[in-house]
């Protein structure tokens, strides 16, 4: 996908829709204590920096998971809907969400430095310490 794409998707039991307009076919996985602790494994998500439009917002309930960041899901059956960052355009949706499932590529891991050791993706990927990537963002 090099052209803006848009993506559709919902939850576990549909009470919230998304459409998310994405321009690349990239996955990235997340293996932060935070994101493994919120899903039972490494976050697969893919990035925008442009609005999400969600359908059901009031089944949407937020979590600050930090002072940069806050976390959606949906109220109903508990599906994790969204990573945001609070202070620029920044949304990770679980690549699970959406209903095309053709051609992503796992191509970026983030927070190498906290992956555990019982798991490794066979694909070559860019990886970054977590320092490195708030390093790549300005943010500590």
């Amino acid at each position: 996908m090099s052209a803006i794409k848009t993506l559709e998707g919902h939850c576990l039991c549909g009470a919230v829709t998304l459409r998310a307009a994405i321009n690349h076919s990239q996955v990235g996985a997340c293996h932060c204590a935070t994101c493994r602790r919120w899903g039972g494994g490494p976050l697969l998500a893919i990035e925008s920096d442009q609005p999400v439009a969600f359908g059901g917002a009031q089944q949407i309930s937020v979590y600050a998971s930090s002072d940069w960041a806050e976390r959606g899901f949906c109220k109903e059956c508990g599906t994790h809907l969204f990573y945001r960052l609070l202070d620029q355009p920044f949304y990770a949706i679980p690549v699970g969400l959406f209903d095309d499932q053709q051609d992503w590529q796992l191509t970026r891991e983030v927070f190498i430095d906290q992956r555990p050791g019982f798991y490794c993706f066979a694909q070559r990927t860019e990886q970054l310490t977590g320092d490195e990537l708030f390093a790549l963002h300005g943010s500590d």
